[in-house]
């Protein structure tokens, strides 16, 4: 074996250990430039949140609260409020010279009634007392629900069957007074399966969103 390759097994070895060594040197910068990176993220995070912070404390977003007397003169605006409807049928019996000579004198129908009844608040109503401002909390008092209107649907209320005595002519006005008289039922009926409690709880769910809506977070309904 000569001297020249001898050299180059030399040389050969030496740039071995020359890449080895610069391989080792990369994986150990990469390492640590992970591990710094991991180490850095939640003083980074940190600071965005103190930025954050910082940024509503001197620069914070106006909140506006409109005066409740005013706002009680524009809810007023809305007059009657209809958040309630029912629609039902009744059946009425109308009859006039009923007894033991009915069949002779008297005079009996039957009515199919269908209707329809709409409660609601009305906030005509509404005193600038019933609106106050108590520890950053909106109070409102508000007018009990009523009964709006009942009305009886032609097209679909009619009479089922009526009997005249022998001896009699229809009562003129029979008709009229089941119609009447279906209308006050109708009434009593929607009453009794509590359309009132219902039109007060919508009239209080639809104010509270369009009070949240004018910058009133906490609103309280009393009676």
């Amino acid at each position: 074996m000569n001297i020249q390759s001898i050299f180059k097994g030399l040389l050969l070895i030496i740039l071995s250990f020359a890449l080895v060594f610069a391989l080792a040197i990369i994986v150990l910068v990469s390492v640590v430039r992970n591990t710094t990176q991991e180490a850095l993220q939640p003083m980074e995070q940190l600071r965005d949140v103190i930025a954050t912070q910082s940024a509503l404390l001197f620069n914070p977003t106006p909140t506006i609260i409109p005066d409740p007397v005013t706002i009680i003169y524009e809810i007023r605006s809305l007059a009657r409020l209809e958040t309630a409807q029912y629609s039902m049928e009744k059946i009425i019996t109308a009859e006039a010279g009923q007894g033991d000579l009915s069949f002779l004198f008297g005079d009996k129908l039957l009515f199919v009634a269908h209707g329809k009844v709409i409660a609601g608040v009305d906030l005509e109503k509404l005193k600038p007392e019933d609106l106050w401002v108590q520890n950053g909390v909106l109070y409102v008092r508000l007018p009990a629900a009523e009964i709006f209107m009942v009305t009886l649907d032609n097209d679909l209320s009619y009479v089922y069957d009526r009997e005249t005595g022998i001896l009699r002519r229809g009562e003129i006005n029979l008709e009229t007074l089941a119609r009447q008289a279906a209308v006050r039922e109708i009434e009593k009926a929607a009453i009794a399966d509590g359309i009132l409690d219902w039109a007060q709880l919508n009239a209080e769910s639809y104010l509270s969103r369009l009070f949240r809506s004018l910058g009133y977070a906490d609103v309280i309904f009393v009676k």
